[in-house]
């Protein structure tokens, strides 16, 4: 919410300071974010008047005009297209300073000398349009200072309101709150029923009350919007963020401003039968004032006639019925729409307005009437016109419902940490608008206002007493509790711990979103149905990641994007699998996820210029479980829908399936955009991080034994089963197998290959005979043919 510091100083003006007064209202909960000058920096410039204006002789742009200041009269020269004799003028003199250095001195342009220059809003900071000087009203006083006449000397304050105090997106409601808080009583601007000029009305339908419980309209005839809106107004919503379009587009804003009231004008000649608020038909369109065609769905609420909607209720008018330089006649409307029934709706089309910013959050159920005659009175005194009666529907029931809160003294005091005066809580409830019914030495009993229906509990007003009173006020102490140092699992791994080996080996942590697109996760898990969002952020963010590893694949695509070839990340965080209906039954694990993709290695003169692989990712995930002795995982094929067939596995620990491992399916890398292999892996971070207390074992003094071994096998074959059947029959000296070889082609029957194997042996008490060495790499040999039909490759 922007707003002019001089506007609000108009309704109440404390004797504080702007640093004070922005201080203050921060720590009443009303964050200013930005503090902003109104206009440039610039002196010397005055009011004045072009009494003459010809053409240059030496240029056809350029015009010679005589300008007087009410004292002298000066040559200038000037090439706006709009200089003309009978204006009033934004003027600098001669030694007038605009911005930091930029001083006016007399000039010759073509030969003709030029005594100053004349201002457009550009040059002065006003605004960004530079098309021509700056046009001022026709009784603006010959040569006042243009700072003092357009009141420059002002800033313009922008607030962050949290979405529960919409009743602060007005000048009203600040200058309320400034009001409490400085303990001053409000100007408001006096606002009075005006009577009908002619009984013209326009008919209105409520077809959902529900939704529309208020809506008031009324028409006025013979306006003249040929007519400019006054400079005082056009500053006014400047300082506000707004632009001015036309008298009647800006007196609507104005009052919204000013009130809190967002209103909206119909062209009367372009209503037909009566203006009805209904919901919108199923692909019903309407082509909005920005220029766009919307097709509405069912659940949107518009205010249209009998023939075709003219708006979408709370957010944006049509262009069809919309205010034009040719309107004369015209229907003014002010409605209140329950919050509900628009939360969404806006965002849910693309759309945001400063009308539907309010109306969601919820407006002053009881301000309309008072609007639309604010509006009538600035409509009528701007373009003149002809007013009819005020007419409209009205349904009680549906409209919100004042809240009775009982604040009981024990209650704040435990809150506050100290007794706050009776009068003092008395005085700052009543000064907020609320209607104090009852006050004893134990408790209030408070009834809301309409314009804080966000005031529904007790701790509502607790907090509205600490606000207005003081959290400087409120006591402060350090909290006094025992420190309880909690025991370390020594067989757990700390996250950090395993957080810095993934950085060691060179990946970089990514924090990703726990809303994925609907079509992504189906690409990733077309069996799991992923939990939908009620009220997404964007529709690419609709459901519940059932899987953190979209969410790094759109990172490294991010990367890829910008040229950044080598991806290596990793992501703690939980998955959601099941339903919002039952939470307790929800699978929420904590999952550890990484990614890696290009070279194996950065790039340098010593390293060759390998893709990572498989095994790359393999390693690092062996690498894991090893920080904390535990059980080394087993890898058993998969047929999981977003990996390679023929390059992926099961991650087992304990013979339990904890994980996938591999390379992203080709098919679903194309799909997605990637232009090289990305290899992947999912496992439950607690499985990783639990492990087992390390056992000491001596090493043996005695020398190890190797033999190496070259099999042929069924090419089917897996490596792990000829591990497997080794260590079952190897004995006690084993010590362990590990393949150095594998080999397919020529001199190889195709459905063959060749596995080497590197055996050792080394034995805790004696040197191993070769006897013993041979006797058991026979047993190995027979069991490997036997059960697997392995051979020694001749």
């Amino acid at each position: 919410m922007k707003f002019s510091e001089n506007w609000l100083r108009e309704w109440v003006n404390p004797a504080i300071s702007s640093d004070e007064l922005m201080a203050q209202i921060t720590m009443a909960g009303l964050e200013v974010d930005e503090v902003s000058g109104v206009a440039n920096e610039f002196l010397g410039v005055v009011v004045a008047e072009i009494i003459d204006a010809e053409p240059h002789p030496n240029a056809d742009k350029l015009r010679v005009c005589k300008v007087s200041d009410g004292i002298d009269v000066y040559q200038i020269v000037c090439g706006a297209p709009n200089a003309r004799a009978g204006i009033k003028v934004a003027f600098a003199k001669i030694g007038a300073v605009l911005g930091a250095d930029f001083k006016i001195k007399k000039a010759k342009l073509r030969q003709v000398e030029s005594m100053g220059m004349l201002c457009s809003a550009a040059e002065l900071g006003l605004s960004e349009e530079n098309d021509g000087i700056i046009e001022l009203a026709s009784d603006a006083p010959l040569g006042e200072d243009l700072r003092q006449y357009l009141d420059l000397n002002d800033v313009i304050i922008d607030v962050d309101l949290t979405p529960n105090r919409s009743d602060c997106l007005s000048i009203t409601g600040l200058a309320r709150e400034v009001g409490v808080l400085n303990e001053l009583d409000t100007t408001p601007i006096a606002v009075s029923e005006h009577k009908p000029d002619i009984e013209d009305v326009f008919p209105v339908k409520v077809v959902n009350p529900s939704a529309c419980p208020r809506y008031l309209g009324r028409v006025i005839k013979g306006v003249d919007l040929s007519v400019s809106t006054p400079l005082w107004m056009v500053e006014k919503l400047r300082r506000s963020g707004i632009r001015s379009i036309d008298p009647i587009v800006d007196i609507t804003n104005y009052v919204m401003i000013e009130l809190g009231q967002p209103m909206h004008a119909f062209d009367l000649e372009h209503l037909s039968g009566s203006i009805v608020v209904r919901m919108a038909q199923e692909s019903e369109k309407i082509l909005l004032l920005d220029g766009q065609e919307i097709t509405l769905r069912q659940d949107t609420l518009v205010i249209a006639d009998e023939t075709r909607p003219l708006a979408i209720a709370g957010v944006m008018g049509g262009e069809g019925s919309g205010v034009s330089e040719g309107t004369k006649n015209i229907f003014l409307e002010s409605a209140f729409f329950a919050p509900l029934a628009l939360a969404g709706k806006a965002r849910s089309y693309g759309l945001h307005t400063d009308s539907s910013h309010r109306f969601e959050r919820g407006v002053d159920s009881q301000l309309q009437n008072e609007a639309i005659e604010r509006a009538t009175a600035l409509i009528v005194s701007i373009t003149g016109g002809q007013v009819g009666p005020v007419v409209g529907v009205v349904d009680e029931p549906e409209l919100p419902q004042l809240n009775t809160v009982t604040l009981r003294r024990k209650k704040m005091d435990q809150y506050l940490a100290v007794s706050v005066d009776t009068a003092i809580v008395t005085t700052i409830l009543q000064r907020l608008g609320l209607n104090v019914t009852e006050v004893t030495d134990q408790h209030w009993v408070v009834q809301s206002a309409s314009h804080r229906f966000d005031i529904a509990i007790e701790a509502d007003l607790i907090e509205e007493v600490a606000r207005v009173y003081g959290y400087d006020n409120l006591p402060s102490s350090m909290p006094a509790a025992s420190i309880d140092f909690s025991s370390v699992e020594e067989a757990k791994t700390p996250l950090q711990t395993l957080r810095s080996t993934l950085v060691a080996y060179g990946y970089q942590e990514a924090v990703t979103y726990s809303f994925i697109d609907p079509v992504v996760s189906q690409q990733f898990y077309p069996e799991i149905e992923a939990i939908k969002l009620e009220n997404p952020i964007s529709v690419d963010m609709g459901v519940m990641r059932p899987g953190i590893i979209p969410g790094l694949v759109k990172a490294y695509l991010h990367n890829q994007n910008r040229q950044q070839s080598r991806v290596r990340l990793f992501e703690t965080g939980r998955r959601f699998i099941g339903s919002v209906e039952a939470l307790s039954e929800m699978d929420q694990q904590e999952r550890l996820s990484g990614l890696i993709a290009g070279a194996a290695s950065p790039e340098s003169w010593c390293h060759a210029s390998e893709k990572v692989d498989f095994y790359d990712l393999k390693a690092h995930l062996d690498a894991l479980f090893a920080l904390n002795s535990g059980e080394s995982p087993e890898y058993r094929q998969t047929q999981q829908v977003y990996l390679h067939p023929g390059r992926s596995a099961e991650v087992l620990v304990g013979g339990e399936v904890i994980g996938v491992i591999g390379q992203l399916h080709p098919q679903l890398s194309k799909t997605l955009g990637c232009n090289q292999d990305v290899y992947v892996f999912d496992v439950s971070l607690d499985v990783v991080l639990n492990g087992k207390l390390p056992r000491y074992q001596p090493i043996s003094k005695f020398p190890e034994v190797r033999r190496d071994l070259a099999l042929l096998v069924d090419k089917d074959t897996v490596a792990k089963s000829l591990q497997e059947v080794i260590l079952s029959v190897a004995g006690d000296g084993f010590k362990e197998v590990h393949i150095f070889d594998v080999y397919q082609g020529q001199g190889i029957d195709e459905s063959k290959k060749s596995i080497a194997l590197g055996l050792t042996w080394q034995h805790p008490s004696h040197t191993l005979s070769d006897e013993e060495i041979n006797n058991s790499l026979d047993i190995i040999v027979s069991e490997l043919n036997s059960k697997l039909g392995a051979v020694i490759r001749g």
